[in-house]
């Protein structure tokens, strides 16, 4: 196994086209690393991307979004104010992720790119609207983060690709979002239901919104029924309660020891409320 630590992008790219799919990024490493401890696992080479100019840096852009750079730990998130302050649901969701040890390494395009259902940042960063940067052979592309999971363990990645940077939109002084996961335990868990909703209030009302699950099904999973049953609204109960029906049916899960199919269901339903009235006050708040 060969070890490379690549200066630029293009290079990074060139080593991974080049050992095609027996080679994997290592950004933190907190999934790659513990997967390496596998006997059954085998690769080529390992392409760390920190030494790469930005790679591990939070930038504002000129129209007020945010670029993430791939190697930036979810703890450092936390210590910016701008983006605190513009996507606290983004930033609980990462810091969700692991021990506090494990923030300190984990990256949320790490979590994105391992595709696992469960993942915490990616369905805060679906409502968000995020978009990820990709770097590859043929240039850089971008690509929504609902489209970066394919199923369990499988992304839109083409070979040499790897994603340099997630890409935050602007957030205007009336929009909010809010991320809620249940877990068995109080922390270090990984989610049995998660739900990011991301919404704009317009005169007391919804203007627009985004829900997404986690862990209810193959891949995140971003229901427009959910966000029409309350846009429009003021968020009363009667558009509360279309709200978690519309989640509990786009849920899609699955039985096994972690919970029911009727359980996550209805799970999805509660969590997805609870986040929109949070994200509801956070919009009405900007401060």
């Amino acid at each position: 196994m060969r070890y490379e630590r690549p200066p630029t992008s293009d290079a990074a790219a060139a080593l991974l086209a080049d050992a095609g799919d027996r080679a994997y990024v290592l950004a933190g490493g907190t999934d790659l690393l513990v997967r390496m401890q596998d006997d059954a696992f085998e690769t080529d080479l390992i392409v760390d991307i920190k030494a790469i100019a930005g790679m591990d840096q939070i930038t504002q852009t000129p129209d007020g979004g945010f670029e993430i750079g791939a190697a930036v730990p979810c703890a450092a998130l936390a210590e910016n104010a701008a983006l605190v302050a513009a996507w606290p649901g983004v930033v609980e969701a990462a810091n969700l992720i692991g021990s506090t040890q494990i923030q300190s390494r984990c990256t949320m395009a790490g979590n994105l790119c391992n595709a696992s259902p469960a993942a915490d940042s990616v369905p805060a960063l679906v409502a968000a609207g995020a978009m990820a940067r990709i770097v590859g052979p043929s240039g850089t592309r971008e690509l929504a983060v609902e489209e970066v999971p394919q199923g369990p363990g499988k992304t839109a990645l083409g070979a040499g690709e790897f994603i340099d940077a997630i890409l935050l939109p602007a957030s205007g002084a009336s929009q909010g979002d809010a991320y809620l996961r249940f877990i068995p335990r109080t922390e270090m868990d990984i989610a049995v239901v998660g739900a990011g909703v991301s919404l704009t209030v317009q005169d007391g009302k919804v203007a627009s919104a985004r829900v997404a699950l986690g862990a209810v099904g193959p891949k995140v999973i971003l229901s427009a029924e959910a966000a029409e049953a309350i846009e429009g609204t003021s968020l009363d109960e009667v558009a509360l309660d279309a709200l978690a029906a519309a989640a509990s049916a786009a849920a899609t899960p699955i039985d096994d020891k972690r919970g029911t199919v009727a359980f996550r269901k209805k799970v999805a339903g509660v969590l997805a409320t609870r986040a929109a009235k949070i994200a509801f006050a956070r919009a009405g708040d900007p401060s």
